[in-house]
């Protein structure tokens, strides 16, 4: 079974599995046509992580495919010349935010472990869809649509996406026309011929760096110009095989992504502290549910955002998954009312190195995600980004390349204490992430749920609400997916808008959370594996499919 963000995709992958590919493979054909069809979300640009669990050896294997910030990079990449934080969308100028990307790699890392089709196999259907066109789906035209202002000086933006009149007037692609990349296409063909020596090494880098150079910001821009990929940097990037991040949750064990990103740490401890809570006797209709949510949640953002970095450069406390811990953070969860005001990190056992203290970044929602599961039993949970939808804003080759350097504090030392960030830049550094591929296993060993979501960092509750969904309440994958997303960054409460707005805001603030409505267009993809079969969950927020036999 394949379940992605996009129809077409999800059928990539599913007629690799039907030609006898692995769930790797599966997974390389998703991403690449993904990049084509909804290139605002990932791409060969982006990074990612990938969870694999390989069946035979029994083993599951964690790779890290985050970008990384050229060697040049200092750490006053995103203040501006009066020595804050430059503002957002200007951090985006002339490829100061794009970092060495990462999925060219990572695709062929893991087709190096556990593909079966040949590399090139894996390319045709997005070569094929390239050429021929496919149809524009209503969510890239939307984006396309509300993006305007800020796309439309960006001019690879509109050289790909958008139509000039004879007026000089700007129409986005609309839905239902059909689109054709063929300098995608072409990439493709390279990268399909050669392998990920072409991008790190060979002609496709060289124009990749060769494009950022060009456009690159005049020396005597306000705050300078930064230091961009070069072709030194796209042939030093390696993937990083990481432990996974692995706990008992009740009688399940979950397993998720470690540092560089944040997600998987975050989730295990909001896991961690509500195993402390009857969630399965108090079912999804109690308000007091989604109020532990919300609490577990303050606790574990509140520690995320203070210790986890990059573990190349910094001690991500090991301490902070330690049984004992969270049972005394626990303590900390009222049941019957709401913290007041935003809690403090803890201060977990096996605590090592520096002192670290708060930092700023933007911490923007995007991203896809995949769940794939092959008839040997091979499991890969998939999370795949260019940051800010479509990225910075810059193409090269047809795909567009990330934003992802924006993931990193935009200040180096904490305001008032003069400590440093765990999340600042520094050359050849990963920026902190939030995504969150997670395997869940029952207790004979073997992936019973395969979940993770796009949304920034409310990634972290939109995974959590829904393990606790699928585990402790029962739900089927579908209605996991569907529930009301909530989430609580160490502050106000925002709650999804929808028809059960209402009266779960109503108890919510009754228990003394702050709750503010809003859009949560979470993009979660589920596989469950039940006693009968798998079931695919897909994010009726998106346009995904579950493709399976």
């Amino acid at each position: 079974m394949v379940v992605a963000a996009n129809p077409l995709a999800a059928e990539a992958g599913h007629a690799m599995l039907r030609q006898g590919g692995s769930a790797v493979d599966a997974a390389i054909a998703v991403q690449l046509v993904l990049g084509l069809v909804e290139p605002q979300s990932s791409g060969l640009g982006g990074g990612g992580y990938m969870l694999i669990w390989d069946p035979k050896a029994r083993k599951l294997v964690s790779l890290d495919g985050r970008e990384t910030a050229p060697a040049g990079s200092t750490a006053d990449r995103f203040v501006g010349p009066d020595g804050r934080p430059m503002p957002l969308m200007r951090a985006f100028d002339g490829g100061r935010a794009v970092g060495t990307p990462g999925i060219p790699a990572l695709l062929a890392e893991a087709h190096k472990r556990y593909g079966k089709l040949p590399w090139a196999t894996l390319f045709q259907p997005a070569i094929q869809l390239a050429r021929d066109g496919f149809v524009v789906s209503p969510r890239l035209a939307l984006l396309l649509k509300g993006l305007t202002p800020q796309l439309k000086d960006r001019p690879d933006m509109l050289a790909l996406f958008f139509h000039t009149g004879p007026d000089g007037s700007l129409t986005p692609l609309q839905a239902g026309e059909t689109f054709r990349n063929p300098a995608m296409a072409h990439t493709l063909e390279v990268l399909a011929a050669q392998g990920p020596d072409a991008y790190y090494h060979g002609v496709l880098g060289q124009d990749l760096a060769k494009h950022l150079a060009d456009s690159a910001l005049p020396a005597n821009t306000p705050g300078g110009a930064p230091a961009l990929v070069t072709i030194q940097d796209l042939a030093a990037y390696k993937v990083e095989e990481r432990d996974p991040l692995c706990t008992p949750y009740r009688q399940w064990k979950v397993c998720s992504m470690g540092p560089s990103s944040s997600g998987g740490i975050a989730i295990v401890e909001m896991l961690g502290l509500l195993e402390h809570f009857d969630m399965k006797g108090l079912g999804k209709d109690s308000p007091t549910a989604w109020h532990l949510m919300v609490e577990a949640s303050r606790l574990a953002y509140a520690d995320r955002d203070l210790y986890v970095g990059d573990p190349a450069f910094v001690s991500v406390p090991k301490g902070l998954l330690d049984k004992s811990y969270l049972a005394e953070r626990a303590k900390l969860i009222d049941p019957a009312h709401a913290a007041k005001g935003p809690v403090a990190a803890g201060v977990p056992p096996q605590k090592q190195g520096a002192l670290y203290g708060p930092g700023w970044q933007a911490d923007i929602p995007s991203t896809s995600h995949m769940s794939l599961m092959d008839d040997s039993g091979m499991a890969v949970s998939f999370t795949t980004s260019v940051e800010f939808a479509f990225g910075s804003g810059m193409a090269v080759d047809g795909y567009v390349l990330n934003n992802q350097l924006t993931d990193f504090s935009f200040i180096p030392t904490s305001p008032g204490t003069g400590l440093p960030v765990a999340n600042a830049v520094a050359a050849g550094k990963r920026p902190r992430s939030s995504m969150a591929p997670t395997i869940v296993f029952d207790q004979a060993g073997k992936p019973m749920l395969l979940v993770g979501s796009p949304g920034g960092p409310a990634i972290i509750g939109y995974v959590a609400e829904t393990i606790v969904a699928a585990l402790d309440w029962g739900l089927d994958a579908q209605e996991a997916v569907s529930l009301p997303r909530i989430v609580n960054r160490n502050g106000t409460t925002a709650l999804e808008s929808g028809p059960w707005a209402p009266s779960l805001k109503a108890g919510l603030e009754a228990l003394g959370q702050t709750v503010e409505l809003k859009a949560m267009p979470s993009g979660l993809h589920v596989i469950k594996r039940t006693a009968t079969g798998l079931e695919g969950g897909v994010d009726p927020r998106r346009e995904g499919l579950a493709a399976g036999d």
